[in-house]
């Protein structure tokens, strides 16, 4: 078991989404349960999972955090360039949320494989 707060794309993903919540203060009102809501959930869920992940008792199971942690800010990439393209976010702050997503996404991704050679395992979970 591990601590999720000592994972560095644990801590990136929580700083991103902190901002996220500050940036989609200033959305439309009318947008507060639509793209509001749909970019803090999946920014949340990230770090949600990685937490998750850290407290199950093998490699496996951790694995399977990551990748869902994974689809999440895939997801939250789609979710800022719809915000972006619609208005709600400029230019250089969207540039500069992307690129902090990306980090995160390769990061996720690093530990992912890292994760899945100690497990000895093609990533894939018993159904």
């Amino acid at each position: 078991m591990r601590n999720f707060k000592d994972l560095l794309v644990w801590e990136k993903g929580h700083r991103l989404t902190l901002e996220l919540y500050k940036v989609t203060r200033a959305f439309p009102k009318e947008e507060l349960y639509g793209l509001t809501s749909q970019i803090r959930r999946a920014a949340a869920s990230v770090g949600a999972n990685l937490a998750e992940g850290c407290g199950r008792r093998s490699e496996g199971e951790f694995g399977r955090f990551l990748l869902i942690a994974m689809g999440s800010a895939s997801e939250l990439a789609y979710h800022l360039l719809l915000a972006h393209d619609l208005g709600f976010i400029k230019d250089a702050e969207y540039v500069r949320l992307d690129a902090n997503l990306a980090e995160v996404r390769r990061m996720l991704t690093s530990l992912t494989l890292k994760v899945k050679s100690a497990a000895g395992t093609d990533g894939e979970t018993e159904s």
